[in-house]
């Protein structure tokens, strides 16, 4: 006894059909298939001739769906989607892989290279989670970290150094169209000095003017941020001189939207880590953090050239 099921209707006819039993408009469904109106409507009186039934009232302006086509539209939509979820189940799903960040770490340094990331991993679910919270691995879902301090990061949890923490002064070249980069302490007070959270700017300066006894740190104009991307945007726009990791602006410095001050070059107490549990190993987790390895050995290597 066979199980082939009996003569099915055109499908083109009931995909005509159902847009225009959700629009009740010929060229609404139209413009929704990406076809003339006139193909719907074609297609739909087909159907029609088919079944021997008429679906629609054709009205002045709009469609009114009869009592059998009301009927049919029900059960052509639960057919539907039973065949959008069967195919949907025959695709491979999107690995989901939650990166907790810094929301510096994010914008100055993951979300640009973003594109790049997604381009070599297109089966990689990406969900970045930016927050100066530590997120927690299991209360949070969170699959790999990256996290501003040093080893040990607790138990159960791997590290890996992703870079150091090189802190260097940077301003906008349109600060300098008609002036100089500061050198001595009178150029600094001109100067408007952007400060983070981190506050490196004290040993900044005692550094700076540390070879000339003559010299005491400025007294210059302050603008302070709680995020390290804001300082940075602020010297982007002009706004003064900030102290800012290398790794955050190696971007800025390439496009000369930012310069580099002939300044001291600091090293902050911490650097950035890429951090993970050490019982959780997946391909889509050694995938992010190769790219990660391998996206800051290329930037460094372009540093240097």
């Amino acid at each position: 006894m066979s199980n082939a099921p009996g003569k099915l209707p055109s499908l083109n006819g009931l995909k005509a059909f159902e847009a225009a039993a959700r629009r009740l408009n010929f060229r609404l469904a139209a413009e929704e298939l990406g076809v003339t109106q006139g193909a719907v409507a074609q297609q739909v009186r087909g159907l029609e001739a088919e079944l021997g039934v008429r679906l629609f009232e054709r009205l002045p302006r709009s469609l009114a769906l009869t009592g059998e086509g009301r009927g049919y539209i029900a059960d052509i939509r639960r057919a539907f989607e039973i065949i959008a979820r069967a195919t949907g189940d025959l695709r491979p799903r999107p690995v989901t892989l939650t990166i907790s960040t810094t929301p510096t770490f994010a914008s100055k340094w993951l979300i640009p290279r973003l594109p790049d990331l997604t381009a070599r991993h297109p089966d990689l679910d990406i969900h970045i989670v930016a927050t100066d919270r530590i997120s927690s691995f299991q209360i949070d879902g969170i699959d790999l970290a990256v996290r501003y301090g040093r080893p040990p990061f607790g138990p159960g949890l791997e590290s890996r150094l992703l870079f150091r923490q090189e802190i260097i002064a940077v301003c906008s070249p349109m600060l300098l169209k008609e002036r100089a980069l500061p050198k001595t302490a009178a150029e600094f007070s001109g100067f408007a000095l952007l400060n983070d959270a981190h506050n490196f700017w004290p040993e900044f300066l005692e550094r700076h003017f540390s070879g000339n006894p003559q010299q005491t740190p400025p007294l210059s104009k302050r603008i302070s941020f709680n995020q390290s991307s804001h300082a940075i945007d602020a010297a982007i726009a002009g706004q003064g001189i900030a102290l800012a990791t290398r790794s955050f602006v190696a971007g800025d410095l390439a496009e000369k939207r930012l310069v580099q001050m002939d300044a001291p070059i600091l090293y902050g107490p911490s650097d950035f880590y890429l951090v993970w549990p050490r019982h959780r190993k997946s391909a889509a987790l050694q995938s992010a953090m190769d790219w990660m390895i391998a996206s800051m050995d290329a930037g460094a290597e372009a540093a240097t050239r």
